[in-house]
């Protein structure tokens, strides 16, 4: 211990007092601390279950002991049924969402649980599945079964990501819980179709779509959100090949000029385009070929003559300054072969397989024909040279196949008016993005907007409503809400009656994104007129990295279809990626599901999961190797919320959060403090003080703010730093000494102290009930509350603590960081001269009389 002789000739008031002694508590308290350092601090994570019989829907047995120590297992049993059962996540209660996502104060609130039907996603995985267990694939099956096989699949995997929700503690009202393919929502999809199909903002074109070989179906611009930036040669693995493919190279050729002995020189990084040629362009001012205007050149392997044309798209300066067009498979050469009305020859089925050439090439794989056109280029002898190239290669997102442009028709929607719209309301400020760093990104895709390709060649989805009108002149398609519609419009259109009219409905279904574009109202009854009692919502959060897959969308066709935005405010969080700042993957073992972080998991059970899933044997090795190397003792338990506190503190990171489960680990940590710290009133009841008040209130001020600017680290701070450094490490040391005294007076005192820190706890767990709400309800339940009818039967009906329900104390908080300084001072000293363990006098000496007076207050 530290004695502390100060000279006490002033004790003018009972705060004073109060301030003399915590300056010598505060010496003791720190003072061990220091010795402590001495000594590693145990890190064991003893597991406590809570074995009381309880029904679910039955509140928790509150009554018995708290346990020593913090456990995750013990807390989260029993509430969340409670919870539901007491109907406080129902529209109704006061306050219903208090959640991370969304916080709102003192209204009536709705967070409406919902899971669309992720069609490509599904779809291969109940493909892979078939192949693993049946040797099957979905055309085996037939489209009916293999949807039946879906349905299936969904319903034994589907609740997984519900059961996700519910760990968390999410404040869901499950009631509404809806799917993108059921009933209602499906209605809503037909009806937005055939709507804007009937406005001409949904048409049918043939234009070129990126095209996946594997999923056998075209993919949006935005789905393409794999881009391989390679710097020269490379091999990659492509799904359906053996050996791995080259690309990052650049093949020159030549092709000869009709009649003359000339040639002209080109080169690409997909030879095998060259087949699907049908012109050579150059610059309109190279000078190098203005001889050649009205030419051709003379396809080596066909009798094709091409035409030269002259074109201001090519760069005379890169390469020969010759360009090879194949508008079939080009976007650009698209354009080219547009403007100049040039044939457009598709090679490549949908399978990747290669049409329309000549043999030998015909039916061979596209990266085969790779090989075999290049060897025939050089026997030809018009084969000039490979060189390293570097290049951009597009993979497809879900089937991680290389994407082909490809000419098809498809159904698209007109994205022009409505992308200014959307670009217009965010910049008039009547939609609000936060972080506000994604305006930028967003007007940039919104005022370049391209049209939307909507349709997939799956079967898992809404199948579009247009059908095709067969039997009558001409093609024609029509939409309708039913079959029946659809013929009373055809045979409106075509004047003949009903009966004559014969349809056949498209065999393409939507992309998935069309649906989860009118979540916000479909999940409503929209068209009905019932979406108006919640319609438009207040706030939308999401994942910056599906800004225009999802968010775009619903302010596009909320506006569209409502006359409405769909909801005031954006608010972007980071993507989750692993601790070495990776994106998530299965391949390479580092995915980290919620659960496992909750409840803990073995690198066994870790390997395990790998099994289960759909990766190759291969890939299943590599990803264990990982899994060793990031978690080679599994992953500890953390419970809920530790993993919940742990998501808002990292929201700091910006664009990316680079999750450490270690990290997660210390906020488990940091429960036990606020377990000890209600135990500790639980055995002696409440303490009080001016300044941890004025600390209280502190924090109370910078989480409304907090919330207010969804800035989630500063609440995760202010409360951390609360409870931690200043309640647990400070106060609650400092008190206990004061509430052992016997006489009359420390009685006083003791009484006032635990008055004022049943505010502290009740308070503090009320501020932290929204980021941790399974162990702040534990200890809420545990408070020995002042009794009322009026007292709240759950922390998660409880009005959000308001500055104006603490007092700030600003001089008792000046007094007491004086008293810190001094203690920070002898403890410097202690640590300077080896005094840790050593029971020594403290001497103090002043140099200004200011410092003379505060310092004689204290003995």
């Amino acid at each position: 211990m530290i004695s502390a002789s100060y000279s006490l000739n002033n004790t003018d008031t009972n705060g004073d007092r109060q301030t003399a002694e915590l300056a010598i508590l505060y010496c003791c308290h720190f003072c061990s601390l220091q010795q402590k350092k001495a000594k590693p601090e145990k890190k064991e994570l003893g597991v406590i279950t809570y074995n009381i019989p309880t029904p679910p829907g039955e509140k928790k047995d509150v009554l018995s002991p708290l346990p020593d120590s913090y456990s995750p297992q013990y807390v989260e049993a029993a509430w969340y049924s409670w919870w539901e059962k007491q109907g406080f996540f129902n529209l109704g209660s006061v306050r219903v969402t208090k959640e991370i996502s969304i916080f709102i104060q003192g209204e009536t609130t709705l967070w409406n649980p919902g899971c669309d039907h992720a069609g490509i996603a599904t779809q291969v995985v109940v493909e892979k599945k078939l192949m693993r267990e049946r040797k099957m694939t979905r055309h085996d099956l037939g489209r009916e079964n293999f949807i039946q096989e879906v349905w299936k699949w969904k319903n034994e995997k589907g609740d997984r990501i519900y059961h996700q929700l519910k760990k968390l503690g999410s404040s869901l009202d499950w009631d509404r819980a809806c799917f993108t393919m059921d009933d209602k929502l499906s209605y809503a999809v037909q009806e937005a179709f055939v709507r804007m199909h009937e406005e001409g903002v949904i048409y049918r074109s043939k234009r070129l779509v990126n095209w996946s070989c594997t999923l056998n179906s075209a993919i949006s611009d935005i789905e393409v959100c794999s881009y391989l930036h390679l710097t020269g040669r490379t091999l990659l693995p492509v799904p359906g090949y053996k050996e791995k493919v080259e690309f990052g190279v650049l093949v020159s050729f030549s092709y000869k000029v009709e009649g003359s002995d000339e040639e002209v020189v080109v080169a690409t990084t997909r030879i095998e385009t060259m087949l699907g040629d049908t012109a050579v362009a150059v610059h309109p001012d190279d000078s190098r070929y203005q001889h050649l205007k009205g030419k051709t050149v003379v396809h080596p392997f066909c009798d094709r003559k091409m035409p030269i044309v002259f074109d201001d798209f090519v760069d005379m300066n890169f390469g020969t300054g010759a360009v090879k067009i194949t508008p079939a498979h080009d976007h650009n050469d698209y354009e080219v072969g547009e403007r100049h009305k040039l044939t457009f020859i598709n090679i490549l089925d949908e399978n990747g397989l290669l049409i329309n050439v000549p043999p030998p090439f015909l039916g061979m794989k596209r990266f085969e024909a790779r090989k075999a056109v290049l060897q025939a280029l050089k026997d030809l002898g018009q084969f000039k040279e490979v060189k390293d190239n570097p290049m951009v290669v597009p993979v497809c997102s879900r089937s991680k196949d290389i994407v082909e442009p490809l000419l098809k028709p498809q159904w698209y929607v007109d994205c022009k008016g409505m992308g200014k719209q959307a670009a217009d309301v965010v910049r008039n400020g009547e939609l609000k993005i936060i972080p506000d760093h994604h305006l930028k990104t967003w007007f940039n895709w919104m005022d370049n907007i391209r049209d939307w390709c909507i349709s997939r060649q799956l079967w898992w989805g809404h199948r579009i409503p247009a059908y095709f009108v067969t039997d009558v002149d001409g093609h024609y398609w029509v939409s309708g809400r039913s079959e029946e519609e659809a013929r009373e419009k055809a045979a409106k259109r075509f004047n003949v009656t009903a009966d004559k009219i014969s349809l056949r409905q498209d065999e393409d279904v939507l992309d998935t994104w069309f649906s989860s574009g009118i979540f916000p109202f479909s999940i409503f009854g929209w068209p009905t007129e019932d979406l108006r009692v919640f319609y438009p919502g207040t706030l939308l959060e999401t994942g910056h990295d599906i800004l225009f897959f999802w968010v775009a969308r619903m302010v596009m066709m909320g506006l569209k279809l409502t006359g409405k935005l769909p909801f005031k405010e954006v608010y972007l969080h980071a993507v989750v990626r692993d601790a070495h700042g990776r994106k998530m993957s299965k391949s390479l073992g580092n995915v980290i599901d919620p659960l496992d972080v909750i409840t803990g998991i073995s690198l066994e059970g870790l390997h395990a999961q790998l099994i289960e899933s759909n990766l190759d044997p291969l890939e299943i090795e590599k990803a264990k190797q990982g899994q060793k190397s990031d978690y080679p003792s599994g992953i500890p338990e953390c419970g809920t919320d530790a993993l919940r506190f742990a998501l808002c503190a990292y929201t700091s990171q910006g664009r990316d959060i680079n999750l450490d489960v270690n990290r997660i680990l210390g906020y488990r940590h940091f429960c036990n403090k606020l377990w000890n710290a209600v135990k500790f009133l639980c055995g002696s009841e409440s303490v009080s003080d001016r300044w941890i008040l004025s600390r209280l209130s502190a924090a109370v001020a910078l989480c409304d703010g907090g919330f207010q600017a969804y800035d989630f680290p500063t609440i995760t701070t202010a409360i951390y730093s609360f409870w931690l450094y200043e309640l647990c490490d400070v106060y609650l040391e400092s008190v206990k000494p004061v509430l052992s005294r016997t006489d009359s007076e420390g009685q006083k005192q003791a009484d006032i102290c635990r008055q004022t820190l049943y505010t502290c706890l009740e308070v503090g767990l009320r501020l932290l009930s929204p980021l941790m709400p399974f162990v702040t309800e534990e200890l809420f339940q545990r408070l020995p509350r002042r009794h009322s009818q009026d007292s709240p039967s759950s922390i998660c009906v409880t009005p959000y603590p308001e500055t104006s329900e603490v007092s700030r104390g600003q001089r008792s908080s000046v007094r007491m960081e004086f008293v810190m300084s001094v203690v920070k001072t002898i403890r410097s000293l202690r640590a300077d001269y080896n005094l840790t363990k050593t029971r020594a006098d403290c001497e103090t000496s002043h140099s200004t009389l200011h410092t003379h007076f505060k310092l004689t207050r204290f003995n």
